[in-house]
């Protein structure tokens, strides 16, 4: 939408022609920059309350950089991408000024928000290995504005690490509970948690965890009520999940 147009949508509202919903209605119904290679919605905030994210597996470190700086130069003031490499990463970097999780595979261009969510997301991690996946939904969560509790290595294999949490626990606004193997951790946290619990099942294992699709299923058929599960290794969609339950 060019500013034309926007200022022609509020000569309207001005002059009584135009509703302020309806004029809402049609800001929100806006269309997308059309780059050639992209086509970036720049309307998305004002949609769904969240900027367009930038998946960086398969884009080139060029392509992020015209990309952010597009998003940058329409006002977004945080900008996320996810699974991005190191390389790219310092690319990048030459252009904009970025946090980088190289543990997570996660980029924050520009200002983390103050945390503004009901209350508090904890993290919660079956092993060390699965500390990457948890890294990449505490920065996505973090990035949306909330406040993010980790417990990491807190798997069933030793149980009473996670039974030494219970104040955070208990004191949760939502919990993300992340785990490769069987996936039991998700299960556990369910049956004791008083919140929502969104389990993500991880790709670590031995053959017979199929690189995680036994702990999917595991999840899954899970019969601790409240738990929602989100892709193998989505630690960005368990963030941005737990972040949108964490501001309603």
């Amino acid at each position: 939408m060019s500013n034309k147009h926007v200022m022609h949508i509020l000569e309207e509202v001005k002059n009584g022609c135009l509703s302020i919903e309806d004029a809402f209605l049609k800001l929100k119904q806006s269309p997308f920059e059309d780059m050639g290679f992209v086509k970036i919605d720049h309307h998305r905030e004002l949609r769904q309350g969240t900027s367009e994210v930038i998946y960086g597996e398969g884009k080139t470190a060029r392509q992020i950089v015209e990309i952010a700086s597009a998003m940058v130069k329409h006002g977004q003031k945080t900008i996320i991408i996810t699974r991005l490499s190191s390389e790219s990463a310092e690319y990048i970097g030459q252009y904009h000024t970025m946090y980088y999780n190289e543990s997570g595979r996660i980029g924050v261009i520009g200002i983390f928000p103050k945390a503004n969510g009901k209350g508090k997301i904890v993290i919660a991690t079956g092993g060390t290995s699965d500390i990457p996946v948890a890294e990449e939904a505490a920065v996505t969560a973090e990035a949306l504005g909330n406040q993010v509790t980790k417990l990491y290595d807190v798997g069933v294999a030793g149980i009473h690490r996670l039974f030494s949490h219970m104040d955070e626990i208990m004191s949760a606004n939502v919990i993300i509970a992340i785990a490769g193997m069987e996936g039991a951790l998700a299960s556990v946290i369910g049956g004791i948690a008083d919140c929502p619990v969104i389990a993500v099942p991880t790709s670590i294992g031995y053959g017979a965890s199929f690189h995680g699709l036994a702990a999917l299923l595991s999840m899954l058929n899970s019969c601790a009520s409240g738990i929602s599960v989100v892709n193998i290794d989505n630690g960005f969609g368990a963030g941005y999940l737990a972040s949108m339950i964490n501001h309603r």
